[in-house]
């Protein structure tokens, strides 16, 4: 039989089968009509009312993704690169975030997010009101994927499942608390502890592994590096409040990571001990040749002990967001810190780093690769962060030699 309509394979199409095989294409959907009086009525006139592709049915496209994390701005920075890979494996998919309150600032430098959500997702007893209402919203906009990185039980799993999801893929507890959960949820991951944080930089491993996997004649998604985008309006701020402080563009080391009680430290819940007190902090100021120290404090009742311990003349910039933070490193020679979110900032920004680790092992978690993102790592011998040699710290300051030839 031969059939006259036949042209032969489709030279554009770059896996196999329609619908079967490949990468889901770009939403073909006309853009919303804002003009449109009736709220059930998105589309245009002249169009017909979307019908679902047959992709979502037959290879899982995802069109919609929400993405549920736990735990503070370093946690939701390291979780940047899962984001991207969703975006690369799925083209043209909307991805959301449900993360707390102080997760949620790390979303104004992902260009990859539409609407970033505060819910606090690791209260054991939720508002009955604000826990319906949040089903309610993501039932609503009827997301075909939803990922947690919540260690969940029975309840966890419970409030996944009631957003009725077509996927529902989870972290789930290694002990007892986790019985049932795997009933209420698509695809879930075991992890070897309670603390998905101890495991470093590489903490989401076991979901990157199930996201990038090679299905439907499509190889296995690399993962991207974790990068971070800055407005033009942060950078302005934050010129501003460096050029108050006396600081110069390309003319000042970043210091963070003074020890304090706020909670906008932005440290990893992985690593406890990863302050230092100011003292230490002023110890290794004065060593620095060529530049200007620029000490950044997470609450203003720390200015007072700094400028004692640093003298009143010091540069002292008062930042508590993770954008702001991302701006003053992008405009620094360079960061010395502890391992604090100012540490993964840097590498995402190619800043040269000096990162300060209570041992060998936190360093090698936290900063996997340490030379090719020009970081030098020194941990303390003891086992304690207070205990770091000052001395080793003074040595690796020639890492910043060469922005000032750039600069």
């Amino acid at each position: 039989w031969l059939d006259p309509f036949d042209d032969g394979p489709d030279p554009d199409m770059e896996y196999g089968s329609l619908y079967f095989e490949g990468k889901q294409d770009e939403d073909p959907r006309p853009p919303d009509d804002p003009t449109n009086p009736y709220g059930f009525l998105k589309f245009p006139p002249g169009y017909n009312v979307e019908v679902a592709s047959l992709g979502l049915k037959v290879r899982g496209d995802v069109r919609r993704c929400c993405v549920v994390v736990a735990g503070g701005v370093y946690e939701n920075l390291l979780f940047f690169p899962v984001i991207q890979l969703i975006k690369d494996r799925y083209p043209g998919v909307q991805v959301d975030v449900l993360a707390s309150a102080r997760g949620k600032q790390a979303y104004e430098m992902n260009k990859n997010v539409r609407w970033a959500d505060v819910w606090d997702v690791e209260q054991d007893f939720p508002d009955p009101g604000e826990y319906t209402d949040m089903i309610g919203i993501l039932k609503s906009r009827y997301y075909d994927m939803v990922l947690s990185t919540k260690l969940a039980g029975l309840g966890h799993a419970s409030f996944l499942f009631m957003s009725s999801a077509r996927d529902r893929v989870s972290y789930v507890y290694p002990n007892v608390n986790g019985a049932g959960a795997g009933l209420l949820l698509s695809q879930t991951f075991t992890p070897s502890g309670l603390n998905l944080s101890e495991a470093g930089y590489h903490m989401y491993e076991q979901m990157i592994d199930w996201l990038a996997r090679p299905t439907f004649n499509v190889p296995r998604q690399p993962v991207p590096p974790l990068k971070v985008s800055i407005s033009k309006k942060l950078r302005e701020v934050v010129q501003e409040k460096y050029a108050n402080s006396g600081a110069e563009k390309n003319k000042y080391v970043v210091i963070h990571g003074i020890e304090s009680d706020s909670a906008a430290s932005m440290r990893s819940r992985g690593d406890s001990d990863s302050l230092l007190p100011i003292q230490i902090w002023a110890e290794i100021a004065q060593s620095i040749r060529g530049f200007r120290p620029l000490f950044v404090i997470p609450h203003e009742k720390e200015r007072e002990d700094v400028e004692e311990a640093v003298g009143e003349d010091s540069s002292i910039v008062f930042i508590t967001t993770p954008g702001q933070l991302a701006a003053l490193i992008n405009d620094s020679v360079g960061v010395i810190t502890t391992n604090t979110a100012a540490l993964q900032l840097a590498n995402a920004r190619e800043k040269p780093s000096i990162a300060l680790f209570s041992s060998e092992e936190k360093g090698r978690l936290f900063v996997p690769g340490a030379e090719e993102k020009k970081c030098v790592v020194i941990s303390s011998k003891t086992g304690r962060l207070i205990d770091i040699d000052v001395e080793a710290v003074k040595n690796a300051m020639q890492i910043f030699e060469g922005s000032l030839a750039i600069a």
